[in-house]
């Protein structure tokens, strides 16, 4: 492992969130390094087209949205780590520490920006086609269905842009609402009525059905209370994430019941010099909120950290 390296401002994920603090905590000149464990940008690099960032109006590929941040980023000589995982933290000092599985760092300030990690469908047979017909990220997986049947089960905008994004690849696309209510109104209906081949079922799934690959998925439907078995060649689970946080947990931030950071309003946790920003704190679980959020905890971290130093 490599020498303690000390920075103004570390930064731990680097999706939209991430990559706004640097870019700005950087371009107020601090000493800022990120560390994503995966690659860079996160989940919104995944998706496949975002409608709602302000300032394009066609909207744009998430690869290229967080390939702008990142570069913007580096210009102002922020230091990004991808594929370097966080395995501790030590908060209790005035130097936040933080071990990697590559090196150490010691920080004036920290910023927690780790995202979320996909929810599970949690029936019995789901981990057993994981690969095989079962999948969390339609832009990975779908071309591999093209003119096939598949089920995407969830009923937020992810679910809207799974299945709209299927609709164009797969000969039908069935929509499976664990609310009775569609959460999710405006243009992303629109669209969604608009393809002749995706259909709504409102129930709960109980099972994958499968061999060696999945074959249908079982659905128990809220109103006539029977299970159905629906023919399908793959199963997208689109049911948002779970915040990342048992690590941060552990070192003593608070968080609440369901995992999630708790901040002011300033991104300030319960640790002095602690901030957090993006879905870990499950605020908009937009890119736009978590690029806000992110704004605002560099610049607090800033604020900090040249306060401490004064």
């Amino acid at each position: 492992m490599e020498e303690n390296r000390e920075i103004d401002v570390l930064i731990v994920g680097g999706g939209p969130a991430g990559l706004t603090a640097a870019i700005y905590s950087s371009w107020l000149g601090l000493n800022t390094v990120v560390l994503e464990a995966g690659v860079v940008g996160g989940r919104a690099w995944l998706a496949p087209k975002i409608e709602n960032f302000p300032g394009f109006e066609f909207g744009v590929g998430g690869s290229e949205l967080v390939e702008k941040m990142r570069l913007q980023a580096l210009r102002f000589h922020a230091q990004i780590n991808d594929g370097e995982e966080v395995v501790g933290l030590d908060l209790k000092g005035e130097c936040k520490r933080v071990v990697s599985r590559r090196r150490s760092y010691e920080a004036s300030s920290l910023i927690i920006a780790t995202g979320t990690q996909r929810r599970k469908l949690l029936v019995a047979s789901e981990t057993d086609f994981v690969g095989r017909g079962v999948s969390y990220c339609v832009t990975c997986d779908g071309p591999l269905f093209k003119n096939a049947e598949v089920a995407v089960v969830g009923n937020g905008e992810e679910a809207a842009i799974d299945a709209l994004f299927l609709a164009d690849l797969a000969r039908r696309v069935l929509l499976v609402s664990e609310q009775r209510e569609l959460d999710f109104e405006g243009a992303l209906l629109e669209r969604l009525r608009g393809k002749s081949n995706v259909e709504v079922l409102r129930g709960q799934v109980v099972r994958v059905v499968g061999e060696q690959v999945v074959k249908a998925v079982r659905v128990l439907e809220f109103d006539s209370k029977r299970e159905v078995e629906l023919p399908v060649k793959g199963v997208f689970v689109s049911l948002g994430g779970v915040p990342m946080t048992a690590i941060v947990k552990n070192a003593g931030v608070a968080t609440d019941r369901t995992g999630c950071l708790i901040v002011d309003r300033q991104q300030k946790t319960s640790v002095d010099g602690v901030f957090a920003a993006g879905d870990c704190t499950c605020g908009g679980m937009q890119v736009i909120t978590a690029a806000g959020e992110g704004a605002m905890a560099a610049m607090r971290a800033s604020a900090y950290v040249r306060q401490a130093n004064a």
